[in-house]
């Protein structure tokens, strides 16, 4: 008798925990929300982040409070929505470094990708550019030849992991000896290109498109063969410069949540995401901002997380990237 209260008791609790799970979604959110941004205000991430924050706020009537935990290469944020409940009320905007980079070349990370997080939906693809000054050359082909009649003369700014590897694959691929100079953010790869401390930069569009609208910057290719409607002239590497190897080398920006968060939650926060960004005006929005909309199902997320990692794993193993990781 005693093995078949057991049987049942834990029966019960099985039967009982989709239950209780789906009606913690349908109570959701009772309270504020918290999106994590692990980087200062004012880029990309923090850009889409209060964008999308302030309509889901609007839609479910609680607030979606963005708080930017900066540092790491991302990883302080990372950590603390790794460590926090998995209730749904603690959310991580996180990019390809976080989810991607990171794991490949640090080491004693403080949060296992793979394992602390439930991937909830893709934000943004970012395209990046290869910018000069308006002084600069004038074509991707007027760069590269510059830089094969100056070996070892030049420098080139990037900010992420992934911009700094996109611009050694580029470099590599054109057969140029150029120098890379590693930044820390945004505003320090558009303090360097204005200063002339490097001649030409690996950015995202969404930093340099305020300066290519001002006729300080100019775009000379982009690292995808998608379309950029704001940019419509701007060619891809693989067009300008027969470079089709690295014809999509771009940052990305996802929302992921604790491990454990239950699902009908993480679906709840995806659907809305997808709402939002349904609505007629929101791709224009985004769009002005230099942000490209491009929501997924969590599924779609993972495979696209899991795919990402091959890739770039495979180009770090190749020693390409020796020369920033040490």
């Amino acid at each position: 008798m005693a093995g078949l209260a057991r049987a049942l008791a834990a029966a019960s609790l099985l039967i009982g925990a989709p239950a209780s799970a789906q009606d913690a979604a349908n109570t959701y959110p009772s309270h504020t929300v918290r999106m994590i941004v692990p980087f200062p205000p004012g880029g990309p991430a923090d850009t889409i982040a209060r964008i999308v924050g302030a309509k889901m706020s609007e839609h479910w009537g609680q607030p979606v409070v963005i708080e930017n935990r900066a540092g790491g290469n991302t990883a302080i944020g990372a950590e603390l929505v790794a460590k926090s409940a998995p209730d749904g009320y603690t959310l991580l905007v996180a990019m390809d470094v976080t989810m991607v980079m990171n794991p490949l070349v640090m080491t004693n990370l403080p949060y296992d990708p793979q394992k602390d997080f439930a991937p909830v939906t893709l934000l943004t693809k970012n395209i990046s550019l290869i910018t000069t000054r308006s002084d600069g050359p004038k074509t991707i082909a007027e760069l590269i030849a510059k830089a094969k009649a100056n070996p070892g003369k030049l420098n080139v700014g990037a900010g992420t992991i992934t911009s700094r590897l996109g611009a050694l694959a580029f470099l590599q691929a054109a057969g140029i000896d150029v120098t890379l100079v590693p930044y820390k953010g945004s505003a320090d790869i558009t303090q360097g290109l204005l200063t002339g401390a490097v001649d030409f930069a690996q950015d995202s569009v969404s930093n340099a498109l305020p300066l290519i609208e001002a006729g300080k910057f100019r775009a000379l290719a982009k690292y995808s063969d998608r379309p950029l409607p704001l940019l419509p002239d701007v060619p891809s590497l693989s067009v300008a410069a027969g470079l089709p190897d690295i014809a999509e080398s771009a940052t990305w920006i996802g929302v992921v949540a604790p491990a454990g968060t239950p699902q009908p939650i993480i679906d709840k926060v995806q659907r809305e995401i997808a709402a939002i960004y349904a609505e007629p005006t929101m791709a224009t929005r985004l769009e002005k901002a230099g942000l490209n909309a491009e929501s997924s199902t969590p599924e779609e997320l993972d495979a696209f997380i899991r795919s990402e990692s091959a890739r770039w794993g495979k180009l770090i193993k190749s020693g390409i990237a020796d020369k920033i990781l040490n």
